[in-house]
């Protein structure tokens, strides 16, 4: 095994943490980017699989898989972002 490949696999399964974690803030905690997060970082560990094990995906597949999950990530922390801005308010 390739030193490269040793290192995708450790990618992959900081992937899958990722993904188990952000499904806990989703459940656990309600908030819905939890939820984007976890599709995301799920989609993540798709695109990476199928060029690890070179599953028969083709280039426009994984190029949509990948659009798709920065579609999600950019939603997510949009939520995260409406969440915690607070309107400022001029001093009377």
């Amino acid at each position: 095994m390739l030193f490269s490949d040793f290192l995708q696999i450790i990618a992959v399964l900081l992937e899958v943490s990722v993904t188990v974690i952000a499904g806990v803030i989703a459940t656990r905690y309600q908030k819905s980017y939890g939820w984007c997060i976890a599709a995301t970082f799920g989609l993540f560990v798709l695109f990476d699989i199928g060029r690890l094990f070179s599953l028969p995906i083709s280039e426009e597949a994984h190029a949509l898989i990948f659009l798709v999950a920065c579609g999600s990530m950019l939603f997510g922390v949009w939520l995260i972002y409406k969440e915690l801005a607070v309107p400022v308010h001029p001093k009377d």
